[in-house]
């Protein structure tokens, strides 16, 4: 490479909900004494983890070009996803991904370029300035060298700890569903997936009537036709003797129906604050009719964005699928290469399979959630997820 020096960049990105509020953060090193020759760190707005990740990378090949545009370069991150697809081992699939990727590669030759997968625990410089550029985002000002991560929020803190537990093994646990092909028979075997049994709790009074239900309203319980159903889904799940822990919103109709399930196959329930449904505002209680009648323009704007809240001061699905990214992680951190029930709502378990697919936040609007229905995702410990089953009733025919 015409007598160039060598470098090393260390990247990383973070989104603090998948998509989320989002940042990156670079550091070029000398490959040969380790010294820190140049660092930056930039908050990008909201945006996916993945393409976090490639936003670090390209402003790390830059940084090394500007050093030295003969260099030979070995790039590391703890992105498996990036490394594999970089290094030209996996395919690039997604539309967000592959303008980044193609940018990455015109910085410098691609023989002057290698790359190397390292733990999250080796990768905290890159880390700790995505989180600083993230912070800085959030108090509405520009990442400036030596910015302080001090004004994390207990669930951002939890769920950053939770992600890098995870993490040891080379985990990252948001998962992209971009490379899910790989654990259908068609990759390497990278060990056994968590998998999320995801159960949406039976019927209330409420459920027949198509009546808007979140957590900002009366907090049903089951029906009598509820009831039934958590039997039958618990009988199906007991038969399988697959489940090895329970996990459940804090909503009582989700913890009727996870404790019928726990009672028979003999587990606890935990609870998970971050898994309850959307809060619909003043919409709670209403029928979808109701809502048409007296809030038209609201209702048609919150059906054409997944930011748009209801009216009263209800949540988006954005923020929703926010909180439910962070509620995952927490569970996968818990559960490694465990298979565990989450008993939750229509939109929580929406934003997990969308989330698993890496689809648009929109997707969400053209699925289906019956009353005590199963879905199954499975997450690998290379970030990936493989939907495995949606909205099954069989167990209640």
């Amino acid at each position: 490479m015409g007598g160039g020096r060598r470098l090393v960049i260390e990247a990383d990105g973070g989104s603090r909900g998948n998509p989320g509020p989002a940042g990156y953060g670079a550091v070029v090193l000398d490959a040969r004494s380790g010294e820190v020759l140049r660092e930056t760190a930039e908050f990008i707005g909201v945006a996916t983890n993945n393409v976090a990740e490639y936003r670090g990378l390209v402003a790390g090949l830059r940084m090394a070009y500007e050093l030295d545009p003969d260099a030979s370069v070995r790039v590391r991150m703890d992105s498996k996803l990036v490394v594999e697809q970089m290094s030209g081992r996996w395919k690039i699939k997604h539309p967000d991904m592959r303008p980044l990727a193609a940018e990455a590669k015109e910085i410098f030759p691609v023989e002057a370029v290698t790359y190397e997968w390292m733990p999250r625990a080796r990768n905290k410089h890159a880390d700790r300035l995505a989180n600083e550029a993230m912070d800085a985002g959030k108090r509405g000002e520009p990442w400036s060298p030596g910015a302080s991560t001090a004004e994390l929020d207990a669930a951002e803190e939890a769920a950053r700890e939770a992600a890098e537990d995870a993490a040891e093994d080379g985990d990252e646990p948001e998962a992209s569903g971009e490379e899910a092909a790989a654990h259908s028979g068609w990759g390497p075997d990278v060990g056994p997936p968590t998998t999320f049994v995801l159960l949406r709790h039976g019927e209330t009074p409420l459920t027949p009537e198509k009546r808007f239900s979140g957590s900002g309203g009366t907090d049903p319980e089951l029906s009598a036709a509820g009831r039934r159903q958590a039997r039958a889904v618990a009988q199906a799940l007991a038969a399988r003797g697959t489940v090895q822990a329970v996990v459940s919103s804090p909503l009582r109709r989700c913890r009727e129906t996870a404790a019928a399930v726990a009672d028979r196959i003999g587990l606890d329930v935990r609870i998970e604050e971050n898994l309850r449904e959307t809060d619909f505002g003043a919409w709670e209680g209403l029928t979808f009719a109701e809502v048409r009648e007296r809030h038209p323009d609201d209702l048609d704007a919150w059906m054409a964005s997944t930011e748009v809240r209801p009216t009263g001061g209800g949540e988006s699905f954005e923020t929703v699928a926010q909180r439910v990214a962070l509620a995952r992680d927490k569970i996968l951190a818990r559960y490694p290469g465990k298979t565990v029930l989450v008993v939750s709502h229509v939109t929580p378990v929406k934003s997990l399979v969308t989330q698993a697919l890496g689809a648009p936040s929109a997707s969400l609007f053209r699925m289906e959630l019956s009353a005590a229905s199963l879905t199954a995702v499975a997450y690998y410990v290379d970030g990936n997820a493989s939907l495995r089953l949606f909205n099954d009733t069989a167990h209640l025919r």
